[in-house]
């Protein structure tokens, strides 16, 4: 500890520039992911359930072994993220607010991991720039300020891109364990993660080559290898552990997804080649170009014309270190666009989750040699490409918008609700676009209100004399009445009794119609 210290210092000490620059990138990182972070926070169904299973773990010891169903697939992840809430919950005194500052710092330390690695690999320039895009990127932003598991999938695919290099260029086969771990969180975050692995699986046959001839390393390659996979099993365990008990349903859910849905996803690799581009200018708007799309187009263009000149004009005069750094960087992206090329679905910005940082170390990387090999000529150029993506990245900024106050609305109509049930049982559903009963359950669940969700295989002894109705829709697409939601159909013939508007909702109480 003490030999890191000194490191540090003396590092500070010639470099105080630079360390300035970065506590300046860092802070305003932090600015831009804790900023009324109660506010502007997601907190729909999905947040709401997720902090109800997490509560019920604390407070009824209420173990689990699958985390979220995915969206589509019918399969589950594990339940590795849930795990990791329950500290911020429990210290945040069961506000979500608690777990939606975990994944913002999460994401202040994935901005310096991705400083640190540009450095490492690509010089000071070239890290800089990274940090300062990754920073005020709006997208990256948007997903470091919410309790969601996809969320953390960007800092444990960081660290295991980290790991392998470690392993690859230092032989200190120690960082396996440490990428084994970070990999089973990257899976549980979203399958998505499943295209790191050809990367890694890549870079551990690499490093393995590299030191099969001398016996100690050989030996501490096996020996490393064998605990990382026993550990990476470990995390696994519990949703293996699930699957044999229920006839291996998410095993034949994946089967089903990657092998037989070919309307979901192609067999056939080589099939995605042609839309890599596509696929390559739509990564580099939503993360790079700050949504703009004629901006996202330009960028791209850049980024391969920047590629071609590196490998032909540059390549040869770099040093070794920095062509294995590339050559890392270009596997991981390769694979991750193949991959994303051969699915057939929409893609949204959370599935670029498992490469977030990747563009930004390769924009810093090539506008740090371009300034490196073309003097200043070379820093003029990238100072007006870096003026630009700074403009269009801070005006489609989050903070452009207000806040949803979705949270706010949450405790605001659950407290309405139980101050109107008046000490006695009632149901509850949510007529919604994009959320559901999840978000204000948790709040009454909370408060020990005596809510009672509508079960149809034990509906007398569920179905209570009261049902309230929030309605997130404009008043006229409501019909609480007569609504098909399963929610409301199953509490029987009804009529409206009271309404009232609260917080942008309609909140409606039902009884039974006689």
């Amino acid at each position: 500890m003490g030999k890191i210290k000194i490191k540090i210092g003396n590092w500070l000490k010639t470099n105080r520039s630079e360390a300035i620059i970065l506590l300046i990138l860092l802070a305003i990182g932090a600015f831009l992911r804790l900023y009324k972070i109660s506010e502007y926070m997601t907190f729909l169904g999905d947040e709401g359930r997720d902090v109800i299973i997490v509560r019920r773990l604390l407070t009824q010891g209420d173990f689990f072994l699958i985390g979220p169903g995915t969206s589509i697939g019918n399969m589950y992840l594990g339940p590795l993220y849930y795990y990791i809430m329950a500290p911020a919950l429990f210290l945040a005194n069961y506000s979500p607010v608690g777990p939606a500052v975990q994944i913002a710092l999460l994401g202040v330390l994935t901005l310096f991991i991705v400083w640190y690695l540009g450095k490492k690999w690509f010089g000071k320039k070239a890290a800089l720039i990274a940090t300062l895009l990754y920073a005020i990127a709006p997208t990256v932003i948007f997903y470091s300020r919410s309790s969601w598991n996809p969320n953390i999938m960007p800092f444990f695919a960081l660290v295991c891109i980290f790991s392998a290099w470690k392993i690859w260029q230092e032989g200190n086969w120690k960082w396996l364990i440490v990428e084994a771990l970070s990999f089973a969180f990257v899976l549980q975050s979203h399958y998505l993660g499943l295209l790191l692995l050809p990367t890694l699986g890549i870079f551990w046959v690499l490093s393995l080559k590299n030191d099969w001839k001398d016996k100690k390393r050989r030996k501490n390659a096996i020996k490393y290898s064998l605990i990382s996979l026993s550990l990476f099993v470990l995390l696994m365990s519990p949703l293996i552990i699930f699957d044999a008990r229920h006839e291996w349903r998410n095993f034949n859910a994946m089967k089903k997804f990657f092998l037989e849905r070919q309307a979901t996803v192609s067999a056939r690799p080589w099939t995605g080649l042609p839309k890599m581009i596509p696929i390559t200018e739509k990564i580099s708007t939503q993360l790079l170009a700050g949504h703009n799309l004629e901006v996202g187009k330009w960028v791209t263009v850049g980024l391969v014309a920047g590629v071609f000149w590196l490998l032909s004009f540059r390549w040869k005069e770099l040093k070794k270190k920095k062509k294995q750094a590339y050559f890392l960087l270009f596997v991981w992206l390769f694979f991750a666009v193949l991959g994303l090329s051969v699915y057939k679905q929409e893609i949204y910005d959370h599935y670029y989750g498992f490469f977030f940082p990747a563009p930004f170390l390769l924009l810093g990387a090539i506008a740090g040699d371009f300034c490196k090999k073309m003097g200043n000529l070379g820093k003029l150029v990238v100072a007006a490409i870096l003026i630009v993506l700074v403009y269009f990245n801070l005006t489609n900024s989050p903070f452009k918008y207000p806040p949803n106050r979705q949270l706010q609305r949450s405790i605001e109509v659950s407290q309405k609700i139980i101050e109107e049930a008046g000490n006695r049982e009632f149901n509850l559903a949510v007529i919604a676009e994009r959320n559901y009963e999840g978000a204000y359950q948790y709040f009454l669940e909370n408060e020990d209100a005596p809510i009672v969700m509508i079960d149809p295989q034990r509906a007398s002894g569920t179905i209570t004399g009261q049902l309230f109705v929030v309605c997130e829709l404009p008043e006229e697409k409501c019909q609480p009445v007569n609504n098909p939601k399963a929610e409301i159909a199953n509490f029987g013939w009804s009529k409206i009794e009271e309404q009232w508007e609260i917080a942008g909702v309609i909140l409606y109480k039902l009884v039974h119609a006689r």
